[in-house]
């Protein structure tokens, strides 16, 4: 039987916390939840009656807060950030005090024996050498403010030891605290709703993962952190190291109305291009339960749900 913990989840009613958590308190885990709730979202709702679920409203770089909630817990995952080079160029300040100096801050506060399962980007990679792909061991050349606060907390995450790193892919899927903006789901949602869209430098190309093989990571990482421990682990889909063409073809698998067009000018504000092994965590036993196709699939029945439109009249 896999160990109980008690563990903080800073960030926890986000993209990916609204998935991970109800999973740790499914394996039997004690969860506290640290959230500024700043979307309004009340996707950790269904879990208020659990008796080993806790949440708390506050901010990840409130120093006392921290101290005070990390004093009670075994582990963290501090999921707590502005996510995605276009939020973090659009508030550099609040992206510098959320993803750098709040991260730095925790790290300090723990004591040696507290685990840590920190999940950084694989963004890190920014333009990977043509036809090779990227190991833990290959040059981090971040090209965004979020990317490099990502490299510079995994490393001070890793020389504290009592560390896993998770380098994610660009993450799919749904969730009850949704993201359209992200790469997959925004192209299936404009397949859905709009059906066509127009792509700036369709060549590049990324990794993906389905964010419920996220939490599977996390959960692990906690069934087998002294073997893990003390390193980075790239956590993608071995067959999807797709460009965004590629990607729009398999979107256009499923919804054969879908149009793609190559803009003549203009260019892809994330300057991201490369591919990524995934040999390291998969040589630990773990393997992505959820596929690419998987996901499509998904989004395609949650966008009969919800459309991206808070302005309008219809």
């Amino acid at each position: 039987m896999t160990q109980q913990y008690s563990i903080l989840v800073t960030g926890g009613a986000g993209y990916l916390g609204s998935i991970l958590v109800p999973e740790l308190l499914q394996a039997g885990h004690r969860v506290t939840v640290l959230d500024n709730f700043m979307f309004k979202q009340n996707s950790l709702a269904h879990l208020c009656a659990d008796p080993n679920f806790d949440v708390v409203r506050g901010d990840a770089r409130d120093q006392d807060l921290m101290r005070r909630l990390l004093a009670q817990v075994d582990v963290v995952i501090p999921l707590a950030a502005l996510v995605g080079a276009p939020l973090c160029k659009m508030d550099p300040v609040g992206a510098t005090s959320t993803n750098l100096d709040a991260q730095l801050m925790m790290l300090k506060a723990l004591s040696p024996e507290q685990r840590v399962l920190m999940p950084i980007t694989n963004s890190g990679y920014g333009i990977g050498e043509k036809d090779a792909f990227c190991t833990e061991d290959s040059p981090l050349r971040p090209v965004s403010l979020y990317g490099r606060h990502k490299v510079e907390v995994e490393s001070a995450a890793l020389d504290r030891g009592n560390t896993i790193s998770y380098r994610l892919a660009t993450v799919f899927g749904m969730a009850p605290r949704m993201r359209i903006d992200l790469l997959v789901n925004d192209f299936v949602h404009r397949a859905v709703t709009d059906r066509f869209v127009v792509l700036f430098e369709s060549h590049f190309r990324r990794n993906y993962i389905h964010v419920r093989d996220v939490a599977r990571v996390f959960l692990h990482g906690l069934a087998n952190f002294e073997a893990m421990k003390g390193r980075p682990y790239n956590v993608g889909l071995s067959d999807a190291n797709l460009t965004k063409w590629e990607l729009c073809e398999r979107v256009k698998q499923q919804l054969p109305d879908f149009v793609f067009l190559e803009a003549p000018v203009g260019e892809d504000p994330d300057k991201r291009d490369y591919m990524v092994s995934n040999e390291r965590i998969e040589s630990t036993g773990w393997r992505p339960a959820h596929s690419l196709d998987d996901g499509i699939r998904e989004l395609i029945k949650g966008y009969r749900m919800i459309r991206n439109a808070v302005y309008g009249n219809i």
